[in-house]
């Protein structure tokens, strides 16, 4: 690996070395390096690009890291990765993408990840997007994650989106069976000309299943930003989204929170807010001896954490 590409892996995965346990990295398109344990078992597909990863039941304290980088100006790359967690598996998944574009043409990634969490398993999935590079080039991310959970499951989902993405189009899919429940927290920046959509549709079909959805973005300069998480129960269950936004210099945010019930003991609630940032916090922190850019990104880096 060359400097870019361990500084790319270091954004997205904070990795600075082969990690212990099982891994999969890709770049430029092409799997560079794959190791399984005898708990995690990576297998490429055959038919597409992508990979299965197989958890066996009742794995423990185990990770994958899954990182993408893509280096090659005008790349499209397009992978598919299907995830089998056994039941009362508890791991961690790293994945993960970062884009540096040194030339004119558009480079992407697309990543489709499709989630099935056995019964009473446990799975925390952080993925983080960063772009950066000298060209022109636009730097385009469009994840779509899919995700069942069976009776009694757990998943965490930390999504995040460092900067420098040109533009993104964020699908995510959910559905829960009995007792499950997911926890997804997203956060975002955007700035220059950027643009950024999140869709979100959880289907909340066992009794007592829940979801949280907590949305925390920055849009500044000129970016946009949409956001359009939908909760839908049907069962005796309970949803919570939140969407909280910083809105600066000529940026656009909307958000569209939407909810349903099919069911008369869903109890679902969404909340949103949009605003810049607070006088008082600025001015607090100058009289503290920095100048407004600074008090600026303390508050915005406090806000996304």
């Amino acid at each position: 690996m060359d400097k870019i590409d361990r500084d790319l892996l270091a954004s997205i995965a904070d990795l600075h070395e082969v990690p212990i346990g099982a891994y999969n990295f890709r770049k430029n398109g092409e799997g560079v390096t794959r190791n399984s344990t005898e708990h995690i078992i990576i297998t490429p597909k055959k038919d597409k690009a992508g990979i299965d990863i197989e958890i066996k039941p009742g794995t423990k304290n185990e990770s994958l890291h899954i990182p993408v980088i893509v280096t090659e100006t005008g790349l499209h790359d397009l992978v598919y990765n299907d995830f089998y967690v056994g039941e009362e598996a508890d791991v961690v998944i790293v994945a993960g993408c970062g884009i540096s574009n040194c030339g004119s043409q558009e480079t992407g990634h697309d990543g489709i990840h499709s989630f099935h969490i056995g019964k009473n398993a446990h799975v925390k999935y952080v993925e983080k997007h960063y772009g950066e590079g000298t060209g022109t080039g636009a730097r385009v991310l469009n994840p779509t994650t899919e995700v069942e959970l069976d009776e009694g499951a757990v998943c965490e989902m930390e999504m995040v989106q460092i900067r420098g993405v040109s533009s993104t189009k964020r699908d995510t899919i959910a559905k829960l069976g009995k007792n499950a429940k997911l926890i997804i927290t997203e956060r975002l920046m955007t700035h220059d000309d950027q643009s950024a959509t999140s869709d979100m549709r959880c289907e909340l079909n066992g009794e007592g299943s829940s979801v949280q959805i907590i949305s925390r973005s920055v849009a500044k300069d000129r970016s946009t930003q949409v956001f359009h998480p939908i909760a839908v129960g049907n069962a005796n269950c309970h949803a919570h989204i939140q969407c909280d936004s910083i809105i600066m210099d000529r940026a656009h945010v909307s958000s569209v929170p939407e909810i349903a019930a099919n069911h008369s003991e869903a109890q679902i609630i969404h909340e949103a807010a949009i605003g810049r940032i607070n006088n008082d916090q600025l001015i607090k922190l100058q009289t503290l001896g920095l100048d407004e850019a600074q008090a600026e990104e303390i508050i915005i880096q406090g806000f996304l954490k």
